[in-house]
């Protein structure tokens, strides 16, 4: 970091964690970086002696293997180090030119050793039944060997998947980049003066204040106009790039691909898509219940997530939400718990928001033989304690899933929110089981609403913003007010008349960095809560023995299983409509149960 980052940084996060990332380098100059980037050169300059050789060498196919996982892993750790590197200080050149640097690595060695993947894709299913029998030690490779050969009709030859690689680097990859570094970049000033980054305004739309709230959103409304030209662009490009690589992969839809990577069938996805908007009128229910309890005619848009008018002062310590959620991991189980105390006691989290830290909040999983690293934007809310929840999730998965070789560690997204999730609700249960009046619970209650109705309905709304767009930007390009009325269009519908859709919020569409980042990811979101939904019932039912060692073991697992495979112990069945209508089941309980509360 420059001098000057690092005194703004100590200023804003006085006695919160930082993380440390040591465990991997020491900086982008330390020596041990640099002789691992040197090793590695030479693994992949030897290993691309074997080009054209895969079908002829099935008895070494298990050693070769071995070594693509270790050449992989070995970047991967790089790779790791270098974004989270840049996270923490978005705008300082030298964390920006080391992470180009290393996507630039990247691409040069992808571009090496990717004939081994297509030439895998390119063998028969007898040769490879031969050379599961030639070493058996690869079945363990099996779900892997699996998920690399479903791309059999979506890739190209190796001239243009080389081609497509290098040149993602001045094309989709560079307009990530830019669209990064202009939200990192964007700064606000409030009416006394002070000013804020992205994650603090996105955190004053809960504030207990209305003209806070309408502060915010306002500013973060003047802040997207004046980059609707540049926002325009990215995404127009970056959509007409997803559509360009989609055709040339023979790919039948613009969502196929996230489909085929999380591995699910699209008619499971739009079960949950369907079966969610069928329930829209239960988020109209509710909002229409909040704007007669801030008495309003209509809930205005930034007072979705507003606190309650009786509810208490929500500001809470970091140490109290480290208690609450620790708490509420113990009571579930020791072990979740234990896990979970690893990332604090070990400097693996980072904690508070400051300038030029990226906005949001994530859980990155490095390398099996490293360890996860959770970020926060903490400020004190209630929605933070539950954001730790999730992430420190996130994290105990990824720790658990570090049992598996890398290639069987990551998981699929869809399966990925579920400890994240369950965690969530379990820390609700807790903080619930806390409540001393009334008045409490029903502010409690009210907030976890919202919660599932962010998780859920929103990002399910947002999977048809994005269906719309993806779809209307095979015509042509896209007007700045297309984005806008489509964006209005899909949200009215799923918040409904109880909500003011001012026109001033017409444009924060271009603040979701999901739609860049991992176009047709949202739907994740509202799969792993249904889901958890339906988990924590089969757990409260008492239904299945041991629940907590499975739960644990179905973590463990990461990607090596399919999702059908892992929730059978628990008798889960997501190609039924009636799977995800008893998850939205759980969401309608607590409206009902708020209803109730005088």
């Amino acid at each position: 970091m420059t001098a000057s980052t690092a005194a703004e940084r100590k200023t804003h996060t006085e006695g919160l964690p930082h993380w440390d990332l040591s465990d991997l380098y020491n900086g982008p100059d330390d020596p041990a970086l640099k002789h691992d980037i040197h090793t590695l050169q030479k693994k992949i300059d030897i290993f691309a002696g074997n080009q054209g050789k895969v079908a002829g060498r099935l008895e070494h196919l298990y050693d070769d293997l071995m070594v693509y996982q270790s050449m992989i892993q070995s970047f991967s750790k790089m790779a790791s180090f270098a974004y989270l590197y840049y996270a923490t200080q978005m705008t300082d050149e030298k964390a920006q030119g080391f992470l180009q640097k290393i996507n630039e690595l990247e691409v040069d060695f992808s571009t090496k050793i990717m004939f081994f993947t297509l030439e895998i894709i390119d063998l028969s299913d007898a040769d490879l039944e031969r050379a599961y029998k030639i070493s058996p030690k690869l079945l363990e490779y099996k779900r892997w060997f699996t998920l690399t050969r479903i791309y059999k009709e979506h890739t190209l030859d190796l001239a243009q998947e080389q081609i497509l690689a290098q040149k993602d680097l001045t094309s989709g990859s560079a307009w990530v980049r830019l669209y990064d570094q202009t939200l990192a970049e964007m700064t606000f000033t409030d009416g006394s003066n002070k000013t804020l980054n992205l994650s603090q305004l996105l955190e004053r739309m809960s504030d207990k204040s209305p003209e806070m709230r309408e502060e915010a959103a306002t500013l973060l409304s003047n802040k997207l106009t004046s980059n609707k030209s540049l926002f325009t662009l990215i995404f127009n490009t970056l959509l007409k790039d997803k559509e360009i690589q989609d055709t040339l992969r023979h790919y039948p839809s613009p969502w196929a691909s996230r489909h085929l990577a999380n591995d699910i069938e699209g008619d499971v996805v739009d079960a949950l898509v369907e079966t969610v908007k069928a329930n829209y009128s239960l988020c109209h229910r509710y909002y229409a219940w909040k704007a007669k309890e801030m008495s309003q005619e209509k809930l205005a848009y930034w007072d979705r997530n507003a606190p309650l008018p009786m509810a208490a002062d929500d500001k809470v310590s970091f140490d109290e939400a480290k208690e609450i959620v620790f708490h509420a991991y113990h009571r579930f189980t020791p072990r979740l718990a234990d896990i979970g105390k690893k990332f604090f006691d070990n400097a693996w989290i980072d904690v508070p928001a400051y300038p030029g830290k990226t906005s949001g909040a994530f859980a990155h999983p490095v390398t099996p033989d490293a360890h996860p690293y959770l970020m926060l934007n903490y400020v004190g809310k209630r929605r933070d304690v539950m954001t730790l929840a999730h992430e420190l999730g996130h994290g105990v998965h990824q720790y658990l899933a570090n049992s598996q070789p890398y290639l069987l560690g990551r998981t699929p997204l869809t399966i990925a929110e579920t400890a994240s999730v369950f965690g969530e609700m379990l820390t609700f249960q807790e903080i619930l089981k806390r409540c001393q009046t009334v008045a409490e619970k029903k502010s409690l209650l009210a907030g976890k609403i919202e919660d599932m109705i962010n998780t859920v309905f929103r990002q399910v709304a947002f999977h048809t913003f994005e269906v719309a767009l993806h779809t209307k930007r095979k015509e042509g390009e896209l007007a700045y007010g297309d984005f806008a009325d489509l964006w209005m269009q899909t949200q009215t519908e799923a918040l409904g008349s109880s909500v003011d859709m001012d026109p001033m919020v017409s444009n924060f569409w271009g603040y979701i960095s999901h739609f860049i980042h991992s176009p047709f990811y949202v739907y994740a979101y509202a799969f792993g809560d249904c889901l958890v939904n339906a988990l924590y019932k089969v757990y409260t039912s008492g239904t299945v023995d041991n629940f907590q060692d499975k739960y644990l073991e179905l973590l463990s697992y990461g990607g090596s299983k399919k999702y059908d495979e892992l929730l059978k112990p628990f008798g889960l069945d997501l190609k039924d409509k009636a799977f995800w209508q008893g998850g939205l089941d759980v969401l309608k309980g607590l409206v009902e149960e708020l209803e109730t509360l005088k």
